[in-house]
């Protein structure tokens, strides 16, 4: 008898199919209760030689076979309806949560295992609620009539029945806790594998180049064996549940069976009560044996239950009180006022230069409207950290974030982030058409507008000498194109938002340097109008910005364009002189 407040709270979504297949479930009982006496009936008029009354009484059975057939088939297709419906539901909840959390929440969370809780997960909800949660209901109705038949028949026969009945429906319960704890582990452990799993294959050029294949191999197989432990642990105790189960269906059954044939063979009761109650005896644990049957698709769902309320429950790093939405007349100021961020223990800050300062220590710096600002500094300046305060991946911890005069936590986070258009390093592409992957950004963007964003992201050529074009499909993460193809493409998607705001986190990183002067050249056209803030780790590619910002170590070391900051002599002047990025003179 398996529950959980998670369960219960997703078989809400579809109450009203749940209801009605769990009806549908209770009238297919009836039906064996009606074939169990019909057949009893039969047997006795049998044992009686009125063979006259045998034909209505079979054809009453055949025509119960045929019903209950009947609201079988509806039963499962009713069931299956509702457990459709939570699995998409919950799903969407879920996906929405992930949304709401943003890129913050999977620094600690391993994305295969975010994935086996999406999948596998929601699947086994489906399955405890689809078969196990009506069966159960069914089996808590069921046996109480089912006693009060044999009660008006053989009062006696309780005595055996009731015991039985509490042992096989209670019993196991005896049981919760152990099944509850390797459960868990049974889950925790199939969780931690296919994250292995996940990984493993998103890695495997780099396993393949340094030659770990056969390690990755061999530690894939030890989580196997865990795993292996860990479900012949769960069935361990899982057969002892049904063990007891049975013990108490059949010796409760065959009690009940011997006590009437005594009880008959002594002349102390009628044929027809004889019948009777050997068929309601056997009816009375039917249920229970049902229940037994659907344990496994229920047990799966209770072991996922906690990851599915821990994913569901889970609270972005920032609150979403802002009620203003962010529209500006037009692009808008930003400005750094004092702002400080230390990235939370046990959180991987990639800004962050080592564990013990903060990733921004007191930066102050405005991005002029409608204009291109460039950030520049060594790995670890906390570049990335400062575009991640600006789209509310977290909030400072001291100063402010503004937008126009406005501070960034008054906006609401769906229309602030709306209002940012973002590319960064880590190029996402999707199995879809070129034009599909587009119009992520704006579904209703005409071929012509398609054709124009790529073109100020330089790419459109190469697009054009696709088999297809823009109808042709992209492998998974885009895999069919170069690096510097996937990074133009979704710079062209940034572009095609038309956003006010445009944040590239190195977003030609992965494309040489011929072809990021001609980019930056048609960026910088493209960005007309925007406010635009750059991060690049080749000092090339933001000479012509209209001001650059020089940050180390977290702090504000400098802020100009390019010929002020040379004459300045300081560091962006010794990183130029030397003729190297910010990001390679300092990291190295």
């Amino acid at each position: 008898m398996m529950t959980h407040p998670e369960l219960l709270r997703a078989a809400r979504a579809a109450r009203g199919p749940l209801a009605a297949a769990t009806a549908l479930l209770t009238a297919v009982a009836v039906t064996w209760l009606a074939q169990a006496v019909l057949l009893a009936l039969a047997l006795a008029a049998l044992a009686r030689g009125e063979t006259d009354r045998l034909a209505p009484l079979l054809a009453a059975v055949f025509a119960a076979v045929v019903i209950r057939a009947v609201l079988a088939r509806r039963q499962r297709r009713i069931a299956a309806a509702a457990g459709a419906l939570v699995r998409v539901r919950l799903r969407d909840v879920l996906l929405e949560r992930l949304g709401r959390l943003g890129p913050a929440h999977l620094t600690t969370a391993r994305a295969g295992a975010v994935r086996t809780t999406l999948v596998d997960g929601v699947e086994g909800v489906d399955a405890y609620v689809s078969r196990y949660l009506p069966q159960l209901i069914v089996s808590c109705l069921m046996p109480p009539v089912l006693l009060l038949a044999v009660a008006a028949v053989q009062p006696w026969a309780l005595a055996v029945l009731v015991p039985a009945l509490t042992l096989a429906l209670l019993g196991p319960r005896w049981w919760d806790r152990l099944l509850a704890r390797r459960g868990k582990e049974h889950w925790d452990t199939y969780e931690g594998l296919g994250a292995d799993y996940l990984e493993a294959l998103q890695g495997m050029a780099t396993l393949r180049a340094t030659g770990a294949v056969g390690r990755t191999r061999a530690r894939l197989e030890r989580r196997s064996a865990l795993l292996h432990r860990a479900t012949v642990a769960k069935l361990r105790v899982s057969l002892i549940d049904t063990g007891l189960t049975d013990l108490a269906v059949q010796g409760g059954t065959v009690a009940a069976a011997v006590l009437a044939a005594v009880s008959a063979a002594g002349g102390g009761t009628t044929a027809t009560a004889t019948y009777l109650t050997l068929m309601l005896a056997s009816e009375c644990f039917r249920p229970v044996r049902d229940l037994s049957r659907e344990w496994h698709a229920g047990y799966l769902g209770v072991s996922a239950a906690d990851g599915l309320a821990a994913l569901r429950t889970a609270e972005p790093a920032v609150a979403d009180r802002g009620t203003l939405p962010a529209r500006w007349p037009a692009a808008p100021e930003i400005r750094f006022e004092n702002v400080t961020f230390r990235y939370p223990s046990g959180e991987a800050g990639e800004d962050t230069h080592d564990g013990r300062n903060a990733a921004l220590d007191g930066v102050t710096f405005t991005a002029p409207a409608g204009r291109v600002t460039a950030v520049v500094g060594p790995s670890g300046a906390g570049k990335s950290t400062l575009l991640a305060l600006l789209l509310r991946h977290h909030d400072p911890r001291g100063g402010r974030v503004l937008l126009n005069g406005t501070e960034t936590s008054a906006y609401s986070l769906e229309s602030l982030r709306r209002g940012i258009a973002v590319v960064s390093q880590e190029t996402c592409l999707f199995h879809d058409t070129v034009a599909g992957n587009l119009r992520l950004a704006r579904p209703d963007a005409t071929d012509a507008e398609l054709a124009d964003a790529a073109r100020a992201a330089g790419v459109h050529e190469e697009i054009m000498a696709l088999p297809g074009g823009y109808a042709s499909v992209l492998g998974e993460r885009g895999t069919t194109l170069s690096g510097g193809q996937r990074q133009r493409l979704a710079l062209a998607r940034a572009l095609l938002t038309d956003a006010p705001v445009l944040l590239l986190d190195e977003a030609t990183s992965a494309v040489d340097e011929r072809g990021e002067a001609r980019i930056t050249g048609s960026l910088l056209r493209a960005a007309r109008g925007r406010t635009c803030l750059v991060i690049a780790h080749r000092l090339e590619s933001v000479r012509h910005a209209d001001r650059i910002v020089v940050l180390d170590r977290g702090r504000l070391d400098a802020v100009g364009d390019h010929r002020s900051l040379l004459d300045d002599d300081g560091l962006y002047a010794a990183l130029v002189a030397a003729g190297r990025s910010p990001e390679g003179e300092l990291a190295a």
